[in-house]
This record gives structure tokens, sequence and C-alpha cells, in this order.
């Protein structure tokens, strides 16, 4: 694997961890447990992911955030908690990917990583912001379950077929930015002040 599909690998999971850190960890460690995702030398470091009491922990976060996300409101006071928590976990996971032996690149990597799962985290935090907006509750719901499938299966994808990792990468970038565009939007439309309007001239 080159230098490119590392990047993309180590990208796509640490944007992934902005949305869904907790599932991300438990998903690697499970495919990595059942043999499902062959670890060559570059990724030795992840084989921490299959350790039974990580996989335990990380399945238990990952319960209580699928719980939480799908309750408006208390999805993004669970957001605002995970403010610090995710880019931590992107920049760790980015960490692991890369090749130990060079450590300007994994010094590149941890920033890049924490970097890409802070855009993502935000972008989500926001997006969710203008959802909880709505008045009806199935938005939400069906909103976090995309969020959950799609994790999982970009995930999936990314450790599959790491050339495609670039791609995703890109379109999860991409899909971040008009996130947090979109969220920008609204919020500043729902809470922005309204412009005063100019006073009447006196009556002569």
């Amino acid at each position: 694997m080159g230098i490119i599909e590392i990047l993309g690998v180590a990208t796509s999971v640490s944007l992934l961890a902005g949305w869904r850190l907790y599932l991300t960890i438990f998903a690697t460690g499970l495919a990595m447990r059942l043999g499902a995702l062959p670890v060559p030398d570059h990724l030795a470091s992840l084989d921490v992911l299959a350790n039974p009491w990580v996989m335990g922990i990380a399945a238990t976060a990952a319960l209580a955030e699928f719980l939480a996300d799908k309750v408006a409101w208390l999805d993004s006071a669970w957001d605002a908690v995970h403010t610090f928590v995710r880019p931590i976990g992107g920049a760790l996971l980015a960490l692991a990917v890369v090749d130990p032996g060079d450590p300007a690149f994994q010094v590149m990597a941890f920033i890049l990583g924490g970097g890409a799962a802070f855009a993502a985290h935000a972008g989500k935090a926001g997006s969710r912001a203008v959802v909880n907006a709505s008045p009806e509750p199935f938005s939400n719901i069906a909103v976090s379950t995309v969020e959950d499938v799609a994790t999982a299966g970009l995930l999936w994808a990314a450790y599959e077929y790491p050339v495609a990792a670039v791609g995703i990468a890109l379109a999860l970038l991409a899909l971040t930015v008009a996130l947090l565009m979109m969220a920008r939007r609204v919020l500043k439309r729902l809470f922005g002040r309204p412009k005063p309007s100019p006073e009447a001239p006196p009556a002569s």
C-alpha cells in the first residue's frame, strides 16, 4: 500500500470518528478479531482495538451513543461533551494507521487526523442542531440512522479497498464542508438579529 492509500485510509477513519468514534473503534476491532480485516504490517498498531477490554468498552460507549443520538437535543448535548474526545480519538486512529518508523509522517497524520475528526464533528453537530429545530421527531431518528449505516459501510469500504479510500475521504470532506455551510446559513437565519428599521423623519 502506497503513501496515498495510507493517507486515504487514515483520513477516512478520522472523518468517520468525527461522526461515530466508538462505533469506528468497535467495528475495526471486531473485524480484526473475526479475521475479516487482514492486518498488514503498516496497520499493526490497530491490533490493540481487537483487545476484548477495548472492544467491550467501545461497544458499551457505542450503544450509549446510538441511543443518545436518537433523542432530539440529547444528541446535541452528547456532541458538546465529545467536542474534544472525537478529535483526539480521530488523531490517535490516524496515528495508528501510518508507518511508525517515520516520526515526521506520524506527526502530520496526528495533526491532520485530529483536524479531520474535528471538522466532521463540527459538521455533524451543526447539522443536528438544525434538524433538532424541526417540530417533528422522526427526522432526527432518520438522520441518526443514516449516520450509523454510513459510518459502518464507509469504514468497511475504506479498509477493504484502500485505493477507494482516497475517494471516500474526499467525498466525506466535501460532505463535511457542505454540512458546515448549511448549518451556518440556517442558524444565521434562525438566530440572526433583525436589522433595525430606519426611523421615520419627524413631522414638520
